[in-house]
């Protein structure tokens, strides 16, 4: 998880305690996985690239000091020498800065590549976000949205929940999609990342138990964790979907304050909960006083049916029988749908839980943006249109990326999502932080599979989206193989028990 930190006098500094940020040769050994080198291969070069990988995929925040040289020599079982080497190439190559009585500290080079949740490179593919072009409608309703804007010009504009006019028009869809809603339901948000830090900044205390998947989205976990919640992953597969006894026993065992839930086309699996699965999960989180987090961004993405008039899709608290009970808090946005570039998402629950969520978020902002609140509700008029050109868009790049992956790498374990904007490939071996490396080398900036779970683990998967153009996967693709070719031939991240899978 980044750690944010600031700069004083070119001391990085914790924001909340004022101390540099210190990572033990623990926390780092945990961070570091399968790293070793195989034969021919310096130990020290191994350390070092697998460092500047972390660094590279946002897991090791800049200004993080890295434990002293004798502390991770003692704690890995290597010599001071070798972690001398690693750090010394480090530096070399500019992701670290050693100073006298501050220790190491983790940096990027002038011209590296920046982390992939920050900016990529524009001369770099960025396939580390799963996003979608906007819709050739945005333009249109902006300008409608303008024009609509002077009639709220004598207003403060400061409003904690939004215009009532946009809470309507969602409470009439959620209505339309089965589940009963009115406007003081609703609360607008800048996006899903903000509603999901309101609600947790609302429920968490510092040390409060909060259950995710594993994998997950990854900003949603680092915001859970950024408002004090210690995780408690629950399994979610490609092939079996939600451990369903895991969850149970997480639920019973823990009694989470919060559970964050993707129940459709989760990201990044891509798979969705059975209708029966979110009536038990939902009944055992009200036994347990446990508020879901229910996250539908990727709700509506479903391309099994791509008619304009096909039926809605039932939100996930609709599933439940005494929903008022579970506390379900659903979590929508029109980033995902519409454009990542229009910042605006929902939350939607009780009224009590919608009034306390307002009184915490003016200590941090007033409000969302009513010009963008204006270009969603004109674009819900057509909503239905627009989400049935995405499905037949997003199943043509799945089908696209699916045959192009098949006949340039045909050892990969590739599943067949029905939804949602992403494959999460089973690659054969625990190489992916490796593979995101050499992809670098080759133009394309990807995410690792260890970037949705905690602690290193997912080095077997990558994840892949099929939202891009064809002609933009084609060259991730050839990519992804150029890269793999290489690191099939020299892997560096895995075990010795590892080695027959690679060949």
């Amino acid at each position: 998880m980044p750690i944010a930190v600031r700069w004083t006098d070119g001391v990085p500094l914790d924001p909340g305690i004022g101390i540099r940020m210190n990572l033990s040769a623990r926390a780092l050994d945990l961070q570091l996985g399968r790293w070793r080198a195989l034969a021919g291969t310096p130990a020290y070069a191994a350390l070092a690239d697998r460092i500047r990988l972390l660094v590279l995929d946002g897991r090791l925040a800049l200004g993080t000091r890295l434990p002293a040289e004798r502390e991770l020599a003692t704690h890995l079982g290597l010599s001071r020498t070798t972690i001398s080497a690693a750090y010394a190439e480090l530096r070399d190559s500019g992701y670290l800065e050693s100073v006298r009585g501050s220790g190491s500290v983790v940096r990027l080079p002038s011209r590296a590549a920046v982390p992939h949740d920050l900016v990529a490179p524009p001369e770099f593919l960025d396939f580390s976000r799963a996003t979608l072009p906007a819709v050739p409608r945005v333009t249109a309703a902006a300008e409608r949205a303008a024009a609509l804007l002077p009639s709220y010009l004598t207003e403060s504009g400061f409003d904690p929940l939004g215009l009532r006019a946009l809470r309507q028009a969602l409470a009439d869809r959620y209505t339309a999609r089965g589940l009963p809603t009115d406007a003081d339901q609703l609360m607008i948000t800048v996006g899903a990342q903000h509603a999901i830090g309101l609600v947790a900044r609302t429920l968490l205390s510092r040390g409060d138990r909060a259950l995710v998947e594993s994998p997950t989205y990854p900003h949603a976990s680092e915001s859970l964790r950024a408002h004090g919640a210690r995780l408690v992953p629950v399994a979610v597969t490609t092939d079996e979907g939600w451990d369903e006894p895991g969850l149970e026993q997480a639920i019973q065992r823990t009694s989470p304050t919060i559970g964050y839930l993707m129940p459709d086309f989760q990201n990044p699996t891509g798979r969705s909960m059975p209708v029966e699965q979110r009536a038990r999960v939902g009944a055992l989180a009200a036994q347990q006083g446990t508020t879901l987090i229910v996250d539908e961004t990727m709700g509506e993405l479903g391309f099994r049916d791509l008619r304009v008039d096909a039926p809605l899709t039932v939100p996930f608290a609709a599933s439940v029988a005494d929903a008022a009970a579970a506390r379900i808090v659903t979590v929508g946005s029109v980033g995902k749908t519409v454009w990542g570039g229009l910042r605006l998402g929902w939350i939607r629950t009780d009224h009590e839980l919608i009034q306390r969520i307002a009184r915490v978020r003016y200590s941090s902002d007033l409000g969302t943006p009513i010009l963008d609140q204006l270009v969603v509700l004109e674009l819900l008029g057509d909503y239905d249109r627009i989400l049935a050109d995405r499905r037949a868009y997003l199943r043509a790049g799945r089908d696209h990326l699916l045959t192009r992956l098949r006949d340039r790498l045909p050892s990969w374990e590739l599943p067949e999502p029905d939804g949602g904007l992403t494959l999460w490939i089973n690659i054969g071996a625990p190489l992916s932080s490796q593979l995101a490396l050499a992809a670098r080398n080759e133009g394309l900036v990807i995410a690792a599979g260890p970037r949705f779970g905690m602690n290193g683990v997912f080095e077997r998967f990558l994840r892949v989206p099929f939202s891009h153009p064809p002609e933009l996967i084609d060259r991730a693709v050839d990519a992804l193989a150029a890269a793999w070719r290489g690191v099939a031939r020299h892997p560096v991240a895995i075990g010795q028990e590892d080695l027959a899978e690679v060949v």
